[in-house]
């Protein structure tokens, strides 16, 4: 039996979802791959950056197009053209359409893996749809109790205690129970998704220089070393809390399969500056695979042929690598 193929969303209409989609579709590939977009869209984002590519409808019994220059699209119509670099609050709720097909697509078997192109959270708050991200989304249309932000570099990978929350709120995000969770679908994650036997956990504390003994903040001593301790007597190798400035130095992180930082901004400044445009946002906690891009919309280079699609095809190869794994099982 072949393998079922990984089902890409389009995005944001009016960023570089479009321009990467087609980047993707120039070049031949070897895993089966759908397209879930406007098929007007893309061949209007076609015409404008000027490449050639033949748009094949989407059939459920027949292998998706692997030829460079072709690309199969299950069509999902906007409710109004769009245009690159243009929002329009109109087309906001396609963009979860999309979302929603392809993970009744992912839950059901008819896609191995969902890839995300990015989305623009503000137009679809303007649109008054309940959205904090792809993360929090995924995990409520799948039931998943605890979605885990994974960001992969090649062996570097970054997790995320907290999210997208304002920086006020993150202490109070942080307690031990939600830290013993968070650590536990990490840890089942990096076994059974990316197939570590015993992953081995760094943990940044929360505060400068860990607290400093408690001098810089109390919450490694109240809450961080005390869930840590609560995980290794339940059989999970975890180790901290370390002072973030300094445990992302090479030597530090090397006896290490991934770290777990307390917040947005604590951890993924560091793997962006080692690799963004190829770093890959794996979402750990949910039934289904699903990986996507480490960078934004790009409204200002919409349609320009400018956008790079590094990121995608990272998450790409990821998707597929994960999927065959869950096979192999």
């Amino acid at each position: 039996m072949s393998a079922a193929p990984i089902a890409l969303t389009c995005g944001e209409s009016a960023g570089i979802g479009p321009d990467l989609c087609l980047a993707i579709a120039q070049q031949p590939r070897h895993y089966p791959l759908v397209c879930l977009a406007d098929r007007t869209l893309l061949q209007d984002r076609a015409r404008q950056l000027r490449v050639a590519c033949t748009l094949r409808e989407y059939e459920p019994s027949r292998p998706p197009t692997r030829a460079a220059g072709e690309l199969t699209v299950l069509h999902e119509p906007l409710a109004q053209p769009a245009q690159a670099g243009r929002l329009d609050v109109r087309n906001a709720p396609w963009v979860l359409q999309l979302i929603d097909r392809a993970v009744e697509g992912c839950r059901r078997g008819e896609f191995a893996a969902l890839v995300t192109a990015p989305v623009q959270k503000s137009i679809i708050a303007e649109a008054g749809l309940p959205f904090m991200g792809h993360t929090e989304y995924l995990a409520a249309l799948c039931g998943a109790a605890l979605p885990v932000m994974l960001l992969v570099a090649g062996q570097l990978r970054v997790a995320l205690a907290t999210t997208h929350l304002p920086l006020r709120a993150v202490p109070d995000a942080i307690t031990r129970p939600g830290l013993l969770a968070v650590l536990d679908v990490l840890h089942g994650g990096l076994r059974d998704l990316l197939g570590i036997a015993n992953p081995r956990i760094a943990v940044c504390g929360l505060n400068p220089h860990a607290g400093e003994n408690g001098h810089l903040g109390n919450e490694e001593q109240q809450v961080i070393e005390p869930a840590l301790q609560q995980a290794r007597s339940q059989g999970l190798d975890v180790h901290g809390p370390f002072p973030a400035d300094t445990l992302f130095v090479a030597h530090n992180l090397a006896p290490y399969d991934a770290v777990l930082a307390m917040y947005h901004d604590q951890g993924l400044p560091v793997l962006k500056h080692a690799a963004f445009g190829g770093a890959v946002n794996v979402t750990l906690g949910l039934p289904i695979i699903r990986t996507s891009v480490d960078h934004g919309t790009a409204l200002d280079l919409a349609g320009t042929g400018r956008a790079d699609a590094g990121s995608l095809v990272a998450a790409l190869e990821l998707a597929v690598s994960l999927a065959a794994l869950r096979r192999a099982r």
